[in-house]
């Protein structure tokens, strides 16, 4: 993900790459990387840029987080895997500097997410079942997908009720009757698959199916560097891809 950045960047007429950060010990340290060499001490990073891009682990979101705000820089936050107390640093940071956060950065995922929400809100619980399903590579390290649990909040959203309340994220055994209002998130892991979501409403006599499938991570790239040139000097806030595309 992260050379797909780099080359991204590099190739936007709008944008310049400052450079990169690695961890500790990275065979990439001291590498020539657009204006400086990929360096493993985030602050250098953040001085030279408007805008930094975090597709990393949660572990490291805090201490990203904490250097956006001291040198009032943009931040744009892929990494996905985030718990309350990440969730939390985030809102906390966003009343400093601006923030752009999406579980995924491509625009037909954030279109679908709108699409869901709207399907949710029209078709009422009580006829249709919602169910959603992801598919990612064997490497991916959380489950369910970040992109599957923004696409039940949306489902959740579009029916005004909170996810907490109707996720059901596994099944196993005599669980009974398939409760009203569920909304069921289903995990695959497997080869090199980039990114399936599958969100479903059935009905007696009838189903609706629609679907993302992501073929590169390309994607994920072109909105994040989007967003990038999107949030350089904005006004402090936590900002979606629905913001930067103006939806």
């Amino acid at each position: 993900m992260g050379k797909m950045l780099v080359t991204e960047v590099q190739q936007h007429p709008g944008a310049v790459l400052s450079g990169g950060a690695a961890r500790q010990g990275s065979a990439l340290i001291g590498q020539k990387l657009g204006a400086m060499p990929v360096t493993d001490k985030a602050d250098e990073l953040f001085v030279a840029s408007e805008a930094v891009i975090d597709f990393t682990r949660p572990e490291l979101l805090k201490a990203h987080l904490d250097l956006a705000v001291r040198y009032g820089k943009a931040l744009v936050i892929g990494t996905t895997g985030l718990d309350a107390e990440a969730r939390a640093a985030i809102k906390e940071a966003a009343k400093s500097v601006p923030l752009v956060q999406a579980a995924n950065m491509s625009v037909g995922v954030t279109l679908l997410g709108q699409l869901v929400k709207q399907l949710a809100a029209k078709l009422d619980d009580a006829t249709f079942d919602i169910e959603i399903v992801e598919m990612h590579h064997r490497h991916k390290i959380d489950a369910p997908s970040g992109t599957a649990l923004a696409l039940a909040e949306a489902a959740a959203q579009g029916r005004d009720v909170q996810l907490a309340d109707v996720a059901r994220k596994s099944r196993d055994g005599q669980i009974g009757a398939r409760p009203q209002g569920e909304i069921g998130i289903s995990t695959l892991r497997g080869g090199d698959v980039v990114g399936d979501h599958t969100v479903i409403f059935a009905a007696e006599g009838e189903r609706i199916e629609i679907s993302h499938k992501a073929s590169s991570r390309q994607i994920f790239a072109r909105g994040a560097v989007r967003a990038a040139l999107w949030a350089a000097g904005r006004k402090p806030g936590l900002y979606s891809m629905l913001d930067v595309l103006g939806l």
